[in-house]
């Protein structure tokens, strides 16, 4: 009885097998087209164009003027990793007109305080807090972002050439928006490769996102784009156009995310291509080490295909948190995809819709296969060890048509394997390449759970567009923790150079227009020096005491006007071939190689005494000899009006005292730190017109707000006679 039981099972489960074989053997022709094309287009682009044409360089990227791009990373319960990842590109992007926008909930308050702290270091971050209570969806926060931007604009007086998608778990290549400034606005979606970061070597659920981001990025989606002209939008790494997000916009009744959708990134890359917009993904290899990169460093990576400019981010880690996240793409590409977007008259996008939706039959064929071969390899292992014992396997591999299609399967599974070995090892190395054959299983079994699930979600709810948001948890690569800034106050406490109750009533007694630093040493609570030491410490820099009108002319004369009065830096040494620029503040990178670029020099920076800087532009570059106070200081020591510590006292209140236009205009809170640095980068594009005058005719501010802060100027500034006046009024009495 059993046994004729089983013979019956056998012979139904032949037929299961030669449809599932056929079905298998269909994709897998599906998928050798794709490699076939791929590796014909690489070979005709090498022995045609290469021959002709030399491979584009990075240095052609940095030749073209930065235009404004936006940034805009929705965060819903990202304690602890959207502060590292702000902080992160706040300082590695090699880009400076650029400005961050992170969207947060009214109920999500320990995000909130994470992205405050970054505001604080950085204004070119801001914090947008979404009309609803979260979670909403990824789309809603994007059109809260949107809405920001555009109030930022009219603030800033500047329109965004580009809006880049980023998740707040990403790591991003410091080229990346030179990358997206290039190719604007001429593309209207340019897409970047994704490369999930390796764990441990048995970790298989968030490895086997490597290998399939490895072989999409790097082969399938550059033929989508070569064969059809449509690139989807991996929701990160994605830079939108100008005129894209204003069609989107327009659209959609002025919200350009549908926030319906659960991956309105794919959404967008047809509804684009519907209205004939330009999209193309960009794989850039960066080549030369002058240039950081995120590239693996593992024996096997390729020198090209491994340097690529791209976005790294840690996936899901856990079996149930990766089946979540894949379920919220099925229902997305595979569910809601055919609910949005209906078959067209191009054969080419119709196939690739296809290879979209066809996820529904081939991880649900892909693990039926799998345990139909593990059955085999049970009944091969049972007839190999039981003697005289039934070769059940002959009810198959005695039809032709079987072992034909399992030939065909044979060949294709191999070739399958080889494909995403090879791509594997391009980027991460041989050892990964190797272990994605193992992982390949893993991933059909989380594919299976995944399109289990998004099945009996639409069934449940009836309409795939009702299924809500389903977010995953994110991790961050772990950064240097020094990132928060220590307080100045505490600084000083900490050197013991004042006491908390000097420290409180400085904060009570200081005028809400002054900086604090400057307070402090108006009122003899520190010296200029000491206050420039705690500035020091508290940017992690070098400090190197200076007098700004003891300097090389010729050191002077290596940094041009422009730029030393655009970054408010002045140079003060030159040795060893490198340019030591002072500064009042921290500097940013991005900044350093600016200038080491257009010097052709190497560049460094340090910290000096607190005012010189504004001092030394106004006396080298601006022309402005009267500055000098030293020939009076002199003359009043030799007259007896002053002792030499008395000059020294009277030198810290003229440079405490010493700030420039546009830190009046911020102590009145008359303009915004972001507004005020992109008037900064503006003005720099232009000749022949005072900053003030270019803040008003460029409606910044009004004239009141200038005439206010030159009133403040000429009140805290107070001239080196009068300083001397009033220290010798002091001893006198």
């Amino acid at each position: 009885m059993l046994f004729d039981f089983f013979i019956n099972y056998l012979y139904v489960l032949k037929y299961i097998s030669l449809v599932l074989m056929f079905i298998l053997a269909i994709f897998g022709i599906d998928d050798l087209f794709i490699d076939v094309y791929f590796w014909g287009r690489k070979l005709w682009r090498k022995v045609t164009i290469y021959r002709h044409y030399d491979r584009m360089s990075v240095d052609q990227l940095l030749v073209k003027s930065e235009q404004p791009i936006a940034i805009m990373v929705p965060a819903w319960q990202e304690h602890g990793v959207i502060d590292k990842m702000a902080h992160l590109a706040a300082i590695g992007l090699d880009y400076e007109n650029y400005q961050i926008f992170v969207g947060t909930y009214p109920n999500d308050p320990q995000t909130q305080a994470d992205v405050d702290n970054v505001c604080a270091q950085f204004s070119h971050v801001h914090k947008v807090v979404c009309a609803q209570p979260g979670p909403t969806s990824k789309a809603d926060c994007l059109n809260n972002i949107i809405a920001s931007i555009i109030e930022f604009e009219k603030k800033a007086k500047i329109e965004f050439a580009g809006f880049v998608l980023h998740d707040s778990e990403d790591v991003i290549s410091a080229m990346e928006l030179r990358l997206f400034n290039y190719l604007l606005p001429r593309k209207d979606l340019v897409q970047l490769p994704v490369y999930p970061y390796a764990r441990k070597w048995y970790q298989m659920t968030p490895s086997h996102y490597l290998d399939e981001f490895a072989e999409l990025h790097g082969k399938d989606v550059i033929v989508r784009e070569a064969l059809a002209g449509q690139v989807p939008s991996a929701g990160v790494g994605t830079c939108f156009s100008r005129k894209a997000i204003l069609r989107l916009s327009i659209e959609g009744d002025g919200l350009p995310f549908d926030v319906q959708s659960l991956t309105e990134d794919y959404d967008i890359g047809f509804r684009l291509k519907q209205w004939g917009m330009e999209e193309i993904f960009v794989r850039f290899p960066v080549m030369g080490e002058e240039h950081i990169t995120l590239r693996e460093h593992h024996f096997g990576v390729s020198k090209r295909e491994g340097n690529v400019v791209c976005v790294r981010e840690y996936f899901p880690t856990t079996f149930n948190t990766a089946v979540r996240q894949k379920t919220r793409w099925i229902i997305g590409i595979v569910f809601q995809g055919m609910k949005n977007h209906k078959w067209t008259n191009d054969w080419r996008i119709n196939y690739f819709l296809w290879r979209d939706r066809r996820g529904a039959m081939s991880n649900l064929g892909g693990f039926l296969a799998m345990l139909l071969l593990f059955q085999m390899v049970g009944l091969t292992l049972y007839s190999a060890v039981v003697p005289d014992s039934y070769h059940f396997l002959s009810l198959l591999s005695d039809d032709p048509i079987v072992e034909v299609l399992l030939y065909i399967n044979l060949i294709l599974f191999f070739n399958r394997s080889f494909q995403r070995a090879y791509f594997v090892t391009q980027y991460y190395g041989f050892w990964q390449g190797f272990l994605s054959f193992p992982r390949m299983i893993w991933g059909n079994i989380i594919n299976f759970f995944a399109n289990v699930r998004a099945i009996r979600q639409v069934l449940e709810q009836g309409d795939p567009r009702r299924i809500a948001w389903d977010k995953t948890t994110h991790d961050f690569p772990i950064i240097d923790e020094t990132i928060r800034r220590i307080p100045l106050g505490k600084i000083l406490i900490e050197k013991g150079l004042i006491t908390e109750k000097e420290l409180e009533d400085a904060l009570l007694s200081k005028p809400s227009n002054m900086l604090l630093g400057t307070h402090l040493v108006m009122n003899h609570y520190v010296t200029n020096d000491q206050l420039t030491a705690a500035i020091a410490k508290q940017v992690d820099a070098e400090y190197l005491p200076c007098d700004p009108f003891d300097l090389d002319a010729d050191v002077i004369k290596r940094l041009p006007k422009q730029l030393a009065l655009k970054y408010s830096v002045l140079p003060i040494k030159y040795e060893m071939g490198m340019l030591i620029l002072g500064s009042n503040k921290r500097l940013n990178p991005v900044v350093i190689n600016v200038i080491k670029r257009q010097l052709q020099c190497d560049v460094s920076w340090v910290i000096i005494t607190n005012g010189a800087v504004m001092l030394g532009l106004r006396y080298w570059y601006l022309n402005d000899k009267d500055i000098n106070p030293t020939i009076k200081l002199d003359q009043a020591v030799v007259d007896k009006q002053l002792s030499l510590s008395d000059r020294q006292y009277v030198i810290d209140q003229y440079y405490a005292s010493r700030m420039q236009l546009g830190d009046y205009l911020l102590a009145l809170k008359l303009i915004e730190p972001t507004v005020l640095n992109q008037a900064v980068l503006a003005f720099s594009r232009t000749s022949d017109i005072l900053f003030g005058d270019f803040l008003v005719s460029h409606q910044y501010v009004q004239s009141q707000a200038i005439d206010a802060a030159i009133t403040l100027k000429n009140k805290q500034e107070v001239s080196i006679d009068r300083l001397i006046q009033i220290r010798e009024v002091i001893l006198n009495d």
